[in-house]
């Protein structure tokens, strides 16, 4: 039976990317994602494999059962939890006049709705083992991702809140990976770099010049499917005995340089 993989955002930009490469690795996935389903990607995906989408916002609680419920119903079980959707700023101030409303949503939506989902799928993990009478003894029970970004360890002082987020982001990965690794379930994190997406179409002509200036080791803009590369590496399960791990994808921008 193909394993079913959750992607949240899963129908744009780097959350489309680890879908198409899920399903060409044989995977059954279920998005949530924020808008009307876009038919045209879902028809898309659907060449590609089995695919369905669920409407909703990771940072609506409520939200999470159904999404779970609608995997269960379509595919029978989960396997792998991509914890992807996110959000910029609506603007990009800086912290010294940066409003707390901004702060509460990029929070509620980058780090708060993924945690509690994480929470649930976790537990459904759990139940699925436990019901398993076929499950080897020490087998990985589930994986579950965390799309971070460089902006978890890296200063932009004119969006605070979105580094915040990713710092709890990279924290709650760690909180995860050593309360589920007795139960099988490996969690790890990813943290991409400057990715050419919708959300980084309006900085394009500053990340430009920064790559000219050297900000990476490799100079040029990764893509979407530089990210999904890692979250399939992950998702197999080949390392067994490793969880709690950060996987830069971001062309050397994470290396110290004098």
């Amino acid at each position: 039976m193909a394993p079913v993989a959750m992607v949240t955002g899963g129908s744009r930009g780097i959350g489309l990317g680890i879908t198409e490469r899920l399903l060409d690795d044989g995977y059954r996935v279920a998005i949530l994602a924020t808008r009307p389903e876009p038919v045209e990607t879902m028809a898309a995906l659907r060449q590609r494999g089995e695919a369905i989408y669920v409407q909703g916002s990771v940072d609506d609680l409520t939200a999470h059962e159904r999404y779970l419920d609608a995997t269960v119903e379509a595919f029978g079980r989960v396997d792998v939890l991509v914890n992807n959707a996110g959000v910029a700023p609506s603007q990009r101030d800086d912290i010294l006049v940066a409003t707390p409303e901004s702060f509460d949503r990029v929070l509620s939506i980058n780090l708060r709705g993924p945690y509690f989902l994480t929470q649930r799928v976790a537990n459904h993990l759990i139940a699925q083992k436990a019901s398993d009478s076929l499950a080897a003894e020490g087998a990985v029970a589930g994986t579950i991702v965390n799309v971070s970004s460089i902006s978890a360890t890296t200063v932009s002082v004119n969006r605070g809140d979105y580094c915040v987020s990713k710092a709890g982001v990279a924290m709650a990965t760690q909180l995860w990976a050593a309360r589920l690794a007795p139960e099988g379930i490996l969690v790890y994190e990813v943290r991409p770099g400057v990715i050419a997406t919708d959300m980084t179409a309006g900085v394009k002509e500053r990340y430009d010049a920064l790559f000219a200036s050297g900000i990476a080791p490799m100079p040029r803009w990764g893509q979407p499917s530089d990210v999904a590369g890692a979250v399939s590496l992950l998702a197999r399960g080949q390392m067994p005995y490793s969880t709690g791990d950060v996987i830069h994808v971001a062309g050397g921008m994470q290396i110290p340089r004098l």
